[in-house]
């Protein structure tokens, strides 16, 4: 039974099963609460627990899934390939709201944390918290944060942009698609852009390139704006 629980077959069935169950559970409902983002981890996390699968044997039979992140990459480089008129087009708008994005997530983490009398290794892991997890792991460690810290706050960002980023720009009448796309790629990185996807191909290739943009303006702008402050 072990073998079985423990066998590559099983864990992708398993974490597959559990996201297209969480999915159509959301497209039932419709409630925000339950989108696939929120609810599949810790469904994952439970089932792991109960069934007894170690953590090595769970990355090991899910490497699959790990090693399908690459091509994904890929594919967010060909919808930029495609989008590349519009980019050309847009090329100062789209660098300077991620600029200024990325200073105003930067600026207002260090003042909300102070005011709650966060120290300095705290606000050096939550700086980075817009950007894809090895990215914000190295900006925090570099700034003399922790690590470990970042790429969980990281997590929730993303979890939390993915969900309710939609709503905010649907309430708020955002029709753009540049706009939208630059928004969850600026704000919730890795996750934004995977719900971007869903809403459609010019938002995802948006938001994949502010994936890149936002990390390379990150880690020059942290400790510009740490020695500012």
């Amino acid at each position: 039974m072990k073998q079985l629980l423990s066998s590559e077959i099983f864990i992708l069935t398993l974490v597959i099963g559990d996201y297209l169950a969480t999915l159509a559970l959301y497209r039932k409902t419709k409630l925000p609460l339950l989108h696939p983002l929120l609810v599949s981890i810790p469904v994952l996390a439970l089932l792991i627990h109960f069934l007894g699968i170690s953590y090595p044997d769970f990355e090991r039979g899910s490497r699959m899934i790990n090693f399908m992140l690459g091509p994904t990459v890929v594919v967010l480089g060909y919808l930029l390939y495609e989008q590349v008129a519009a980019l050309r087009a847009n090329a100062v708008s789209i660098v300077t709201s991620v600029f200024v994005g990325c200073v105003t997530g930067i600026v207002s983490v260090i003042f909300i944390a102070r005011y709650f009398g966060a120290d300095q290794a705290l606000i050096a892991s939550l700086e980075p918290k817009s950007v894809t997890t090895p990215i914000a792991m190295s900006i925090a460690e570099r700034s003399g944060g922790i690590p470990s810290i970042a790429a969980v706050v990281v997590i929730v960002v993303g979890i939390f942009g993915g969900i309710v980023g939609p709503f905010i720009l649907e309430k708020l009448g955002i029709q753009s698609r540049i706009a939208k796309g630059l928004a969850l790629g600026a704000a919730a990185h890795g996750l934004g852009t995977a719900r971007a996807m869903e809403i459609g191909t010019i938002e995802g290739a948006i938001s994949g390139l502010a994936i890149g943009v936002m990390g390379i303006m990150t880690a020059v702008l942290v400790p510009v704006i740490e020695w500012i402050l």
